[in-house]
């Protein structure tokens, strides 16, 4: 076969060949998820058991969290979960530093919510305190004591017939540390707190 007529042929079935996508040279590493949860996962869940979990509002707005932004949440850590006793559901960290916390109370559903506050960001909350009722409120308090923490106010009974205590987290939040008890919303209390307070 003359060398034209041959290479017009090695042409024709080099067209005939499926071309083979070059092969990268390193494979791509998936990206790490950057939010971290602790909750163990369970199994599938039915749509049905699924919607079961979802709260059932009527369409009707329901308080879900309150969020806290703090300068360090590690050291906010230290004080809701290890001194407070709240319970750690969520976790994120970017490059190994925690930047964003979710907390359960340890005797309800409510939930925290602990968020790294921007470089030079004001952390001031005036006109905004957190309420954490515990039945054992001078226990508790003693016990945060004995750890070293400070209260700015022991607990004692105020006018409208509740024990408070107060004092602030570490980035100088306001908490209110109280039980209701018997006096919880009565009309008489409340009426006599109101007259109090005129007085």
């Amino acid at each position: 076969m003359p060398k034209k007529a041959a290479k017009k042929v090695l042409k024709k079935i080099v067209a005939r060949r499926p071309v083979k996508p070059a092969k990268p040279a390193t494979k791509p590493k998936p990206a790490k998820p950057a939010r971290k949860s602790i909750a163990k996962k369970s199994p599938a869940k039915s749509a049905a058991e699924t919607a079961a979990t979802v709260p059932a509002s009527d369409g009707k707005l329901t308080f879900n969290h309150a969020m806290i932004y703090v300068k360090d949440v590690e050291r906010a850590l230290r004080f809701y979960r290890d001194l407070m006793g709240f319970k750690l559901i969520e976790d994120f960290r970017y490059e190994g530093t925690a930047v964003y916390a979710r907390l359960r109370a340890p005797g309800g559903d409510g939930t925290i919510a602990l968020h790294q506050a921007g470089p030079g960001a004001s952390l001031a909350s005036e006109g905004v305190r957190l309420y954490f009722e515990v039945r054992d409120l001078d226990d508790f308090c003693r016990k945060l004591q004995q750890k070293g923490f400070y209260i700015t106010q022991l607990p004692r009974m105020m006018p409208w017939g509740w024990r408070h205590a107060y004092l602030n987290d570490p980035d100088g939040h306001e908490i209110s540390l109280y039980w209701a008890g018997e006096n919880r919303m009565k009309k008489t209390v409340m009426q006599a707190a109101r007259a109090a307070a005129k007085g």
